[in-house]
């Protein structure tokens, strides 16, 4: 008896497809706020979103591979959302990633952002002030994810959390940990009936970050790469810690302060 193989879509292979010029789009700012889409790359990733409730909306994977191992599970989900499932090309899935050597599949799913009115005074959540590079973003949202904070606030003119860079130095976490946007004037309106901690770094802060009392709830708020923390938003803290600097140099990497300061707060 031959059994019927499932029919399989049709190779895309030319770079004028509407499809691969609108994941290329995808690397733009603006194309993600028109489409409501961001793109993640990887068979880890793209499961690892699966597994938490995202569905891919378009699923890009290199012709041939359908049999891969978590690939089915991918289309399958694609399909079942009303989502577009694409074969196409080394070349093409290479255009689409922006690399020479893509992984084999790569998926663009919906953005998600939770509002400041949904956050429960619980756990740890992490408030970023104009954080610029989308490289200390992701590796925040990473370190956030791997102590089990709640998620990351961001505060005005912020890098994308969902950009292409943002979301590969994350390493998955950014399915993980909920993202907010918004001001500073609103979030200090909203900070003022936080009950519980709000830990900010800066430089002329009197107490050594290993002496203060790193209680639950918690907001850790970290400043901007170069300015650090704003005055206005200083003054909404609780506290105001420094992390010694004993050589040198006289600040950290924005990722490495607030993962030192994360992994202090949950000892």
């Amino acid at each position: 008896m031959n059994i019927k193989r499932p029919e399989q879509p049709e190779t895309i292979t030319s770079t004028s497809n509407a499809e691969v010029k609108m994941l290329r789009a995808l690397h733009e700012r603006k194309y993600r706020r028109q489409t409501g889409l961001f793109l993640a790359e990887g068979m880890r990733h793209c499961t690892e979103a699966l597994s938490v409730g995202f569905s891919p909306m378009r699923l890009v994977y290199a012709a041939g591979r359908e049999t891969d191992r978590g690939m089915s599970a991918l289309i399958a989900a694609c399909k079942a959302a009303g989502g577009r499932v694409l074969p196409v090309t080394p070349n093409l899935l290479s255009r689409i990633s922006g690399k020479d050597n893509p992984q084999t599949v790569i998926s663009a799913f919906p953005v998600r952002y939770q509002e400041l009115s949904q956050i429960m005074p619980e756990g740890i959540w992490v408030a970023l002030d104009r954080v610029r590079d989308p490289g200390n973003l992701g590796t925040i949202m990473r370190t956030a994810d791997a102590v089990g904070a709640k998620g990351i606030i961001l505060i005005d003119e912020c890098t994308d959390a969902y950009s292409v860079e943002a979301v590969r130095a994350s390493m998955g976490a950014v399915f993980n940990v909920d993202i907010i946007q918004t001001s500073s004037a609103d979030f200090m309106r909203w900070a003022e009936g936080w009950k519980g901690e709000i830990v900010g770094t800066a430089l002329p802060a009197s107490k050594d970050y290993r002496t203060v009392a790193w209680q639950q709830p918690l907001i850790l708020l970290m400043g901007n790469e170069q300015a650090g923390l704003s005055d206005t938003l200083s003054q909404q803290c609780t506290q105001l810690v420094r992390l010694p600097m004993l050589g040198r140099s006289d600040s950290l990497n924005l990722a490495v302060a607030t993962g030192i300061c994360l992994y202090e707060a949950i000892r």
